[in-house]
């Protein structure tokens, strides 16, 4: 009885002993491994397969976004056209840091006829004197001319360079070469804000008549917001209509909205220089209205604010107001889809449950539904002005002189001046702005609210 008892007890027994788990034991897999050793190789295995499908949208991203942004920032103070051409002058700069303006040493003009001469040999005047042309205008003729002339040059060099043209006693000049000198220059960043330098070194505004890149960037961001607040007014109440209409309805307008990402921009553009010219649909439905012209009702008023051209009609073309209204044409959907899908999930019981409370419509609006539709607002907002910061086509082709952005110098820039080291400045001053807009935004709103679908 007793040895029957004794087994029966909990844990009285080997075989009872045998079969409870021990406390300190620790939990394994089936083949023995750690439970918390398996747990945390699994997740290593899910974070790099997780790695492994983003690799390649990482690497689409640095090559064709972190890649070109590196180098247009590069560009923008890079420029080896006249260092790596002209080595006897540059160096000379080097060991005479201390001699501003024309200098009246003979070994600079000793290195200035050889730095010619083998230029002339390799033929890169053109491209030396290009370098110093954007900072100095008239100078690319300079060194060509006297490249040609450099192998006939003799000592003593400085009063036969003196000769051969006076423009090399110009101090003006020997400070742009001096600072052509060193591949690496904050110069296009001046000249992108209206800013040179004088022979020894010192920063001033340039004359009110040669400033040109300060006003267009002012334009354009003033010109963009313009843009913005329009595609903001037109935009919600058809965001509006399309969240509170029944789906049937709702889904034709939405590709009404769409139907403008089908079409080409150009096509879109040109259709606007159609509508807008002075001869076009608007001004030959405003003549049939008796609106303008040169009987119109309203041509006296026009022509007194300087609104009307000789035939009483109104100039929509080749000017601000040609750019504002094509572009906000072009940019309202963008402004569209945020706002519609903030407002589609706004309950409707909402505004229901604020009118029967006692709230007037206006109230309830402003009070319940207008606060809920603010992320929608500031995502259309953000990404419409940002677009606008940087449009080209549509300034370029309505917008003449009166109507260009900042863009369109950039593009002119590189196309017809050739001068990619200011459009990357100039680039690189739009991006930096769009970059403190941004930082403003989530300073005040908060990146976190916004929502884009």
């Amino acid at each position: 009885m007793t040895d029957t008892s004794a087994a029966s007890l909990p844990g009285g027994s080997p075989m009872a002993e045998s079969l409870s788990p021990t406390v300190d034991a620790p939990l394994t897999t089936v083949d023995g491994t750690p439970l918390r050793e398996a747990l945390h190789k699994a997740e290593r295995q899910k974070r790099w397969r997780a790695f492994l499908l983003v690799v390649p949208l990482l690497l689409f991203v640095l090559i064709t976004f972190v890649t070109p942004i590196a180098k247009l920032l590069q560009q923008s103070i890079y420029n080896d056209d006249f260092s790596s051409n002209m080595p006897n002058l540059s160096q000379w700069f080097v060991e005479n840091p201390d001699s501003f303006g024309v200098p009246q040493d003979e070994a600079a003009f000793e290195a200035l006829v050889l730095d010619l001469q083998t230029a002339r040999e390799n033929r890169t005047q053109g491209q030396i004197g290009t370098r110093v042309n954007y900072d100095l205008s008239g100078s690319r003729s300079l060194f060509t001319k006297s490249a040609r002339r450099a192998a006939r040059i003799e000592a003593p060099y400085r009063e036969a360079i003196l000769d051969l043209d006076k423009r090399w006693g110009e101090d003006d000049l020997w400070g742009v070469m001096r600072r052509a000198s060193s591949a690496y220059s904050s110069s296009f960043y001046l000249k992108s804000l209206d800013l040179a330098q004088t022979p020894d070194g010192e920063i001033y505004q340039v004359d009110k008549k040669q400033q040109i890149y300060v006003d267009l960037f002012w334009r354009t961001v003033w010109m963009s917001a313009l843009i913005t607040g329009l595609c903001l007014l037109l935009a919600f109440p058809i965001a509006h209509m399309l969240a509170t209409l029944p789906l049937r309805y709702s889904n034709l307008l939405m590709i009404m909205v769409l139907l403008p990402f089908w079409t080409s921009l150009l096509v879109r553009t040109t259709s606007w220089i159609a509508l807008l010219q002075s001869q076009g649909v608007l001004n030959d439905l405003f003549v049939s209205l008796g609106l303008i012209g040169t009987e119109g009702v309203l041509t006296g008023m026009l022509d007194s604010l300087g609104m009307a051209d000789r035939e009483g009609r109104i100039p929509l073309m080749y000017n601000q107001a040609g750019t504002i209204i094509a572009m906000t044409h072009i940019l309202l959907p963008f402004m569209v889809l945020p706002l519609y899908s903030v407002m589609k999930t706004i309950p409707p019981t909402y505004m229901r449950a604020a009118r029967s409370l006692g709230a007037t419509q206006f109230t309830a609006f402003n009070k319940i539904y207008f606060p809920q539709t603010v992320p929608g607002i500031g995502a259309g907002a953000l990404l419409v002005f940002i677009l606008a910061m940087g449009y080209y086509i549509t300034p370029a082709l309505v917008g003449g002189a009166k109507g260009t952005l900042i863009s369109n110098i950039i593009a002119e820039a590189m196309l017809n001046w050739y001068n990619w080291s200011l459009a990357a400045a100039l680039g690189a001053l739009l991006l930096a702005g769009v970059l403190v807009l941004y930082w403003l935004y989530d300073r005040i709103v908060g990146i976190d609210n916004m929502k884009l679908g």
